[in-house]
C-alpha cells in the first residue's frame, strides 16, 4: 500500500511533498502487495489493475485517490484512508451477499429459512 500510494502522490496535485516523492516500482509483489492492493481497491477492481498497463494504472490511481482525497487539499489523510478502505470493505460484503443469496434462497422468496440453509450448505451431506 505505501507503494501504490506514493505512486498515485507523485502523479496527484503538485504539492511541495510531492515534489520530494521518489516514483516507486511499478507492480512490484512484495509481502502483503495482493493483500494491500485489495484491502485499497477491492477484489474485483484489484484484478482489473492487474489487467492494466502502468499509465492506464497510474491514471486510474490518481482518479482514485482524488476521491479519497475527501477534504481536496491534494493529501491524503489517515482517517480517508481509512474511510476509503473501509467503504471498499463495506462494498465487497454487500457484492458477495448478493452473490451467493440466490444459492440460499431456494424457493426465490427473498428469504432463507433454516431449511433453506441447511439444504444449500450441507445439502449432498444430508
Amino acid at each position: 500500500l505505501p507503494a501504490l500510494l506514493l505512486a498515485a502522490g507523485a502523479l496527484g496535485k503538485p504539492t511541495a511533498r510531492q515534489e520530494r516523492a521518489r516514483p516507486a516500482a511499478q507492480h512490484e509483489d512484495k509481502p502483503g502487495f495482493q493483500y494491500d492492493h485489495e484491502a485499497f481497491l477491492g477484489k474485483e477492481e484489484a484484478r482489473s489493475f492487474d489487467q492494466l498497463s502502468p499509465e492506464e494504472s497510474r491514471e486510474r490511481l490518481r482518479k482514485i485517490v482524488d476521491r479519497i482525497d475527501d477534504n481536496k487539499d491534494g493529501y491524503l489523510t489517515t482517517e480517508e484512508l481509512k474511510t476509503w478502505i473501509k467503504r471498499v470493505q463495506k462494498r465487497y460484503i454487500y457484492e458477495n451477499v448478493a452473490k451467493v443469496w440466490k444459492d440460499y434462497d431456494l424457493n426465490k422468496d427473498n428469504k432463507i429459512a433454516w431449511e433453506e440453509y441447511k439444504q444449500a450448505t450441507y445439502g449432498y451431506y444430508l
